[in-house]
């Protein structure tokens, strides 16, 4: 009877044994196949039963979360939606999450590793953390005043601070709201299916996403490129330019918008916007230099993150002289995002340094300990400190005599580029406005912010649209709220 007894008990155990091993395949190495299968909503109803961390913008949280009281939980809420829309991004129980709550989203969902006191036990018990918070890089009165600005426009404005390259404002319009995408409901699908339906693409975010042809703002880089290799030395000296300039091997004749153009100075053609002069620079500076210096400056870079990616501008690297001529004028295959185009600026402003730019100054634990900071970024020399001086220079006789007048801000030093880029068939959509620009306060020792802004559809008439006139007000409200700011 002992014996049986004895057996009974082995084979209880062989048992046990099978369970606790089938247990630990299940729930440890079979579980993250469990985890992705569509038909487990577990990982959902884990993911939203807590509220999410938040997205901060001058020490205040942007966004939030609401208790439904339903199995996922929590719904993501948005404070100035539209405002922060090009920077937040979405949070979707059921379209997922864009921008920062993406890029961030180990962070705010509390699942980054980091967030773990006892990592090991939290993997036994499976347990998610609080969500984090992720502290940006943006001056609110800049992100208001650049919105504000592209009021009833489609259009897009970047700003940053020269000497660290933290973004101060990314506003894209038309913009929209992220809270009707939050919940899992018929009015997140409406919404979803009217934004995706809108033919001004409001979640298109024109900020980062969308390159545009940079027009007469690119020659600050065909400048800094024919400066940096010699191409020109004497600023005030006659270039000995035709007006019009026929483009080499080719009969196609390069006019001007302005007068004044015949053998203009490099002074006079930066001033006047001379398409005739820059073009033939370009040809004279060469294809090499040219892409070295558009490379200097971000243009083909296609891993720029900040954290989330940027669309990669463009300098076309195979090119003849007709089209060379072309492309530094902003024009033929060149394009550029209002973010590449603000770093442009801001390498000006900056002795010729380019910083990379970045959005999140810092993340932190729930109960606001640092987790992360910015720390330092990477830095380029996309020109020669002195070639920089001599820009900044031009920059300021466009804002204080030339096209870009309605930039300046009294008492501050201001520089700025017009820019005005065909585009269509055979030129005939509504061109684009451009402006680029930096300023300086009374009493600061270098210059505080740069900005970019593109209009796609300025209200005027098709022959009276220019950077100056109306892109430039906008950079002058982001830069002036800057400037007041501290």
């Amino acid at each position: 009877m002992t014996r049986h007894i004895r057996h009974a008990g082995f084979f209880c155990a062989l048992l046990l044994a099978a369970l606790l091993v089938n247990a630990a395949r299940v729930q440890v190495v079979q579980a993250p196949a469990y985890d992705r299968n569509p038909a487990n909503r577990r990982p959902d109803i884990a993911r939203y039963e807590q509220p999410r961390g938040d997205i901060l913008v001058g020490g205040r949280p942007v966004t939030g979360s609401k208790d439904t009281r339903e199995h996922l939980r929590y719904e993501r809420t948005y404070t100035d939606g539209p405002l922060y829309a090009p920077v937040t991004g979405f949070a979707s129980q059921l379209y997922g999450t864009t921008l920062l709550e993406h890029s961030e989203d180990g962070i705010l969902s509390g699942s980054d590793p980091m967030l773990a006191p006892f990592r090991l036990w939290n993997d036994f018990t499976r347990a998610r953390n609080s969500g984090g918070d992720v502290v940006t890089t943006l001056d609110p009165e800049a992100q208001r005043a650049a919105y504000e600005g592209l009021a009833g426009l489609k259009g897009a404005v970047a700003a940053l601070e020269p000497s660290t390259g933290r973004i101060l404002a990314l506003v894209s319009r038309p913009s929209y709201d992220p809270q009707p995408l939050s919940g899992n409901g018929a009015a997140a699908t409406e919404a979803w299916r009217r934004l995706n339906a809108d033919r001004d693409r409001p979640m298109l975010n024109r900020a980062i996403r969308r390159t545009y042809p940079p027009g007469s703002t690119f020659k600050v880089v065909t400048l800094a490129a024919a400066l940096d290799a010699g191409v020109v030395r004497d600023l005030d000296a006659p270039t000995d330019s035709p007006d019009p300039y026929t483009l080499p091997g080719t009969r196609t004749r390069l006019t001007n918008a302005s007068r004044g153009c015949r053998d203009a100075s490099v002074r006079e053609a930066f001033t006047l916007s001379c398409n005739t002069v820059f073009a033939r620079l370009g040809v004279a500076v060469g294809r090499t230099d040219m892409t070295d210096t558009a490379h200097a400056f971000g243009f083909n870079n296609p891993a720029l993150r900040v954290p989330f990616p940027v669309a990669r501008s463009t300098f076309d690297t195979s090119l003849d002289q007709a089209q060379l001529g072309l492309s530094s004028i902003g024009q033929y295959n060149t394009r550029a995002t209002p973010l590449q185009m603000a770093m442009v600026a801001a390498a000006v402003a900056n002795g010729g340094q380019v910083r990379e730019p970045y959005l999140v100054e810092r993340t932190t634990r729930p109960g606001g300990s640092i987790l992360a900071t910015a720390g330092s970024r990477a830095v380029r020399q996309a020109m020669y400190p002195s070639t920089a001086v001599r820009l900044r220079a031009l920059m300021r006789e466009v804002v204080e005599n030339g096209t870009g007048r309605r930039a300046a801000i009294r008492g501050a030093k201001v520089g700025g580029k017009t820019g005005t880029a065909q585009h269509g068939r055979r030129n005939s959509g509504t061109p684009y406005a451009w402006f680029i620009s930096w300023a300086q306060g009374e009493r600061d020792l270098a210059p505080r912010v740069a900005v970019a802004v593109v209009v796609e559809d300025a209200e005027a008439e098709r022959r009276n649209i220019s950077g100056g006139g109306d892109a430039a007000p906008i950079a002058r409200a982001v830069m002036a709220a800057v400037l007041k700011s501290r």
